[in-house]
């Protein structure tokens, strides 16, 4: 509730641990008494914290396969929440990378937007390995997904995004002008640690999900090669047998992950990221991070204030950060102050301004910019001259 409105809360799917699980997290916690919206709920895929809160499922989650891994249900997620209206709500606060911001309700829509869907606007980095044909087959067949995508979008009352990257994507995309409001960090140094056995402080730290474009395996290269270095890998891919110094964890707790965090001599994350919660989350704990100069990390790096900065993901340049890393002596009070700006309570004050404003009968939905369609030539497809744009025809 927000000054007796009823807010009710919808996100894509709750299968994993991430940035964006964390973010739906953080807006129950702002709006105290709201329910959340998902396609699918797996509670031993997320976070536990889940439970405390109402959440309502749409058909996908009794299905057993799709609720376990919503990457199947892809054809049919656009669908399920555009068939699915909130009518209880005077305000619904979409957590959205490509479905939740679908739902259909008469109530102001306030979108969050990690990413517009990456599988539909990027597909070259979402899927690496499928033949151009193949590529090339699924763009000609996804277009009018992209079509309704765009007409969800500009329906929004207002439309937010986690970071400048992400912004830039939303205007091409969208042809919307969205406010930055970054998420909070997720996990917070106040609170329990849990140590590790057999883990000794002063390693690196890594932290994703298992996707190609994250790179683990590249950092797990560099590292492996650089004598004396250690490296823990939250998440990620499964061990290899020619990584030495390389640690494999998973399935930690919030208390196990602080303790990671506070006893780390550096984090490393290389992924082309909307955001990237884990160098804030590392700034929080006063440990600096090495950085792919690009993406959100251009909203949250201080160069060489709160970590290094690296040109590219390859095994070269990250060994280089790591490098540069430890030659420096960091202001661990510097880290701190800065993890602060991305507060649970800094992102729930910006959050709850917005809805406010959205619900003020004095407020004026702004108008996004016509929408540019352009027809894709297919002989561009596996181009890296392909603009987000072409893709909305």
């Amino acid at each position: 509730m927000l000054g007796g409105h009823r807010v009710v809360i919808a996100h894509d799917y709750l299968t994993q641990r991430g940035g964006a699980e964390r973010v739906a997290l953080d807006l129950l916690r702002a709006f105290p008494g709201a329910r959340l919206v998902t396609s699918c709920w797996y509670p031993e895929g997320t976070y536990p914290e889940f439970q405390k809160y109402d959440i309502e499922t749409l058909w996908i989650d009794k299905v057993g396969p799709l609720r376990r891994d919503p990457r199947r249900s892809f054809p049919f997620l656009a669908r399920a929440f555009e068939r699915h209206t909130i009518t209880d709500a005077d305000v619904v606060i979409a957590s959205s990378s490509g479905w939740a911001h679908r739902v259909s309700t008469d109530a102001p829509k306030v979108v969050y937007c990690h990413n517009p869907a990456r599988w539909l606007y990027q597909p070259r980095e979402y899927f690496p390995t499928m033949p151009a044909w193949m590529r090339t087959r699924f763009i000609q067949r996804t277009a009018n997904l992209r079509h309704s995508d765009g007409v969800a979008a500009r329906g929004a009352a207002a439309y937010l995004v986690n970071s400048g990257a992400v912004a830039q994507r939303v205007r091409s995309t969208y042809g919307i002008d969205p406010v930055v409001l970054p998420p909070a960090r997720g996990l917070s140094p106040d609170g329990p640690r849990t140590p590790l056995f057999g883990v000794e402080p002063g390693y690196l730290l890594t932290i994703s999900r298992p996707r190609a474009y994250k790179h683990t395996e590249t950092i797990c290269e560099a590292v492996s090669k650089m004598p004396g270095e250690r490296l823990v890998v939250v998440g990620g891919a499964g061990p290899r047998r020619d990584e030495p110094g390389v640690t494999h964890l998973s399935g930690l707790s919030d208390a196990q992950m602080r303790w990671l965090y506070a006893n780390a001599a550096g984090l490393v994350a290389v992924a082309s990221e909307d955001f990237g919660l884990t160098p804030v989350e590392a700034q929080s704990f006063g440990v600096p991070a090495v950085v792919l100069r690009n993406g959100g990390y251009l909203d949250s790096m201080v160069e060489n204030v709160t970590g290094v900065f690296v040109e590219d993901s390859t095994p070269e340049q990250i060994a280089g950060g790591i490098r540069a890393l430890r030659a420096r002596t960091w202001d661990r009070d510097a880290l701190r102050q800065s993890g602060e700006r991305y507060s649970p309570t800094a992102f729930a004050r910006r959050i709850q301004d917005v809805v406010s404003e959205v619900l003020d009968p004095t407020y004026v939905v702004p108008m996004p910019a016509p929408a540019r369609l352009s027809r894709i030539r297919l002989d561009r497809i596996d181009s890296a001259e392909l603009s987000p744009e072409e893709l909305t025809a």
